[in-house]
């Protein structure tokens, strides 16, 4: 039986492009859409066996189409999906990848060698993860964000440090005890491998740390 595909592509030229080469390789464009909203409602109604959608799509064209490919796999695991990139961008690859296995991210560029394209297709449909090269070793080179081991909490009371407020400040911003507030400054500092030493202010070094992580 010829796999069943939603393709969601606002470039109508590259949309009859890639329906025409899919038709040649054994499947079958069941719906072609423009945008991420459509792409939500044809899954729905013709239940696919693959989606491949544009990332960057209207109306914002920002990441309408990642964020309805996350959302797809939230509501049908399993559901294989293929995203299209213009640039590499990293933080959307991680967002579809954390979805698990059955997920495919290619820079569009590489769409043009269609046997390579075609392979990874059918991987993903077989429940293998397909990153494209160039975004698997951004993703190895990214620096690594140092205030990732901070809960929720800590980051607030780190960003009150910042401002230059005590700890009886932050308690009373925060409506908590200065006992409370000491004990997410100890742990902010003991994430941070910011021992105790005789000439190094910890608490600077601690809103350093947080300034350089700020994008």
């Amino acid at each position: 039986m010829s796999t069943r595909v939603i393709l969601a592509e606002d470039g109508v030229l590259l949309r009859e492009g890639l329906i025409g080469v899919l038709g040649r390789f054994g499947f079958t464009v069941v719906d072609a859409v423009g945008d991420a909203e459509q792409l939500v409602q044809a899954v729905g109604t013709h239940t696919p066996d693959l989606v491949i959608t544009d990332i960057k799509m209207p109306p914002d064209f920002r990441d309408e189409g990642l964020r309805a490919a996350v959302r797809l796999r939230r509501e049908r695991p399993g559901l294989p999906v293929v995203v299209l990139s213009q640039y590499v961008q990293e933080e959307y690859a991680s967002d579809l990848i954390g979805t698990g296995d059955g997920v495919g991210y290619l820079l569009k560029d590489r769409v043009a060698d269609i046997e390579d394209f075609m392979a990874a297709l059918r991987t993903v449909l077989a429940g293998g993860t397909v990153v494209d090269p160039e975004v698997v070793r951004r993703l190895l080179h990214r620096p690594r964000d140092p205030l990732a081991g901070l809960s929720p909490r800590e980051r607030e009371v780190l960003g009150l440090i910042a401002e230059g407020r005590s700890n009886s400040s932050i308690a009373g911003a925060l409506f908590v005890s200065e006992t409370a507030v000491g004990k997410h400054v100890g742990n902010i500092l003991a994430k941070l491998g910011l021992p105790p030493t005789d000439d190094t202010n910890r608490r600077v070094m601690a809103v350093l740390t947080y300034l350089g992580a700020r994008p």
